[in-house]
C-alpha cells in the first residue's frame, strides 16, 4: 500500500451490514508486509451456492487452478485469501502450498477440500510458505464474525490505497435480500476477467447454475470494461456466493437465471459489480484522474469495445490526460490502430461536451481554453463517434503518471 490515499478515493465508505450465513476473520501472518493483515477467511455456516469467473491468462496461479477444479461442485463452505504473494508461476511448490492451505481450511471448518476456495495476490514467482498461515486457520475459524466486511477488504489489499466495499439490497418474490462485496486491485488491471480479486456474498437462496449465469453476464459491462494498464493478472478471481439464509424468511429457491423473480436482484448485482469495478479504476496505481471512454457509431458493439480499449490502454492517451493536454490526435491514433472498421473522414471526437474534431479534422469552433478546462477535471469523458454503424461501448481507465512507474519500478524491493 502506498503512503498516500488516491485523490479519487470515495469521500465516504459504504456502511456494510452483517450478512446472514457468512462469517469472516483476518490475521497478520507476515507474508510480505509487517504488521498488516494479509489473510482473510470466510466461512459459510451452511453450504453456500458458488459461482466464479477467472483470469483468461495462460499462466494462471495455483489458486485459480484450484478454484476452477472445485467450481463444478457448486458448493462452498470456506474461502481463504492471502495478499503479499500471488502463488503464481510457482510450479510444484505452488500446488503443494495450495493443497496444504485447502487441507488446513477443510480441517478448521469441518468440510471437504472440494468446498474450499482459495485466492492469492501479490508478487509472482515467489514460492508461498503456506505454513505461515495454514497454522492460523483454526484460530480464524473459531473467531470469525459476521460484522467484518471492512477489515476483510483491508486484508486483501496490495498496492491499493483504500479498501473497496459495496452493498446493495433487492427483492426476490417479496422477500428482501442483501448483497455485500469487496474487491482489491490497483495495477495489472485489464479486462480479461476478473482484473483483480473480488468476493460478493448474498443471503439470497439461488442455485449455483443460476448464480453462475448472473455473474457471467454481469462482468461484461463492469469488471470486463475497466483497465488500468492493459496487463491481465495471473490471479484474477471474481466469486459470488449465495448463503441461502433468506429461505428462513420464506424466499423460495430460484433455479433459473431467467426467472422473472430475479429481475431486481440482477439489477442490484450489476450495480454492485460496477461500483466495485470503478473503485478499482479510481485506485489505479498513481492515478489522479478517471477517464470514461465511450465509442459509438462503430460496426457493432464488440468493435466499439475494442476501439474503446485501444484508446483507454494507450500510454500516449493516458499520459496526455495526466498532463491535462486535450491532445485529440492521440485518440485518432488509438482509433486507427485498433484494427476495427473506421473511416478517417467520418470521425468525431469530444472531450467532455467540447467537440474537438469532426469529419476527420479539427472542429472549426474548437477552443483550446474550453478543452483544457475539461482536462482539469477529476473525471475526463472522451467520446468518439466512428460514424459507420450503431455499435456502442463504454470502458473506464485512469491516467498514467510518474507515480505508476515509481510504484512498479520498486514493487519487489
Amino acid at each position: 500500500m502506498s503512503g498516500s490515499v488516491s485523490p479519487l478515493a470515495p469521500k465516504t465508505f459504504a456502511e456494510m451490514p452483517a450478512l446472514r450465513g457468512v462469517r469472516m476473520a483476518t490475521a497478520a501472518a507476515g507474508i510480505k508486509y509487517k504488521n498488516r493483515t494479509d489473510v482473510l477467511m470466510m466461512l459459510f455456516d451452511r453450504p453456500a451456492s458458488v459461482a466464479g469467473v477467472f483470469t483468461r491468462s495462460k499462466c494462471p496461479s495455483a489458486p485459480v487452478d484450484h478454484c476452477r477444479q472445485n467450481l463444478p461442485g457448486g458448493v462452498a463452505r470456506a474461502v481463504v485469501v492471502n495478499s503479499g504473494n500471488a502463488n503464481a508461476f510457482t510450479g510444484k511448490k505452488g500446488r503443494e502450498a495450495t493443497k496444504l492451505t485447502a487441507e488446513a481450511a477443510a480441517r478448521a471448518v469441518g468440510c471437504s477440500e472440494a468446498e474450499v476456495f482459495l485466492a492469492s495476490t501479490g508478487v509472482i514467482g515467489e514460492p508461498l510458505d503456506a505454513t505461515k498461515f495454514a497454522g492460523v486457520l483454526d484460530k480464524l475459524a473459531a473467531s470469525a464474525t459476521e460484522d467484518l466486511w471492512f477489515e476483510a477488504a483491508k486484508a486483501i489489499m496490495t498496492t491499493d490505497t483504500y479498501p473497496k466495499v459495496a452493498t446493495r439490497s433487492a427483492d426476490i418474490g417479496g422477500i428482501s435480500v442483501v448483497l455485500n462485496g469487496i474487491a482489491k486491485g490497483a495495477g495489472m488491471i485489464a479486462p480479461d476477467m476478473a482484473t483483480m480479486l473480488s468476493f460478493v456474498v448474498t443471503d439470497a437462496d439461488i442455485a449455483p447454475a443460476a448464480l453462475q449465469a448472473l455473474l457471467s453476464a454481469g462482468v461484461g459491462p463492469t469488471f470486463n470494461s475497466v483497465t488500468v494498464d492493459s496487463d491481465t493478472s495471473t490471479s484474477d478471481t471474481l466469486m459470488l456466493f449465495a448463503t441461502g439464509a433468506a429461505a428462513d424468511d420464506g424466499q423460495v429457491r430460484v433455479e433459473d437465471a431467467a426467472d422473472a423473480r430475479l429481475d431486481a436482484f440482477r439489477i442490484a448485482l450489476n450495480d454492485l459489480l460496477r461500483d466495485l469495478a470503478l473503485q478499482v479504476v479510481r485506485d489505479g496505481e498513481g492515478a489522479r484522474k478517471m477517464v470514461e471512454v465511450t465509442v459509438e457509431g462503430a460496426e457493432n458493439d464488440s468493435a466499439a469495445k475494442r476501439i474503446a480499449l485501444s484508446i483507454a490502454n494507450s500510454p500516449l492517451v493516458k499520459t496526455a490526460v495526466a498532463g491535462e493536454d486535450a491532445n485529440w490526435g492521440r485518440v485518432v491514433m488509438a482509433v486507427g490502430k485498433a484494427g476495427e472498421m473506421a473511416e478517417r473522414d467520418r470521425l468525431a471526437i469530444w472531450f467532455g461536451d467540447i467537440r474537438v474534431a469532426v469529419e476527420g479534422e479539427r472542429d472549426p469552433a474548437y477552443s483550446e481554453a474550453a478543452a483544457s478546462a475539461v482536462m482539469q477535471g477529476e473525471t475526463i469523458p472522451i467520446r468518439v463517434d466512428i460514424g459507420i454503424g450503431s455499435g456502442r461501448a463504454t470502458v473506464y481507465t485512469c491516467d498514467l503518471t510518474k507515480e505508476y512507474v515509481e510504484i512498479n519500478g520498486d514493487y519487489r524491493s
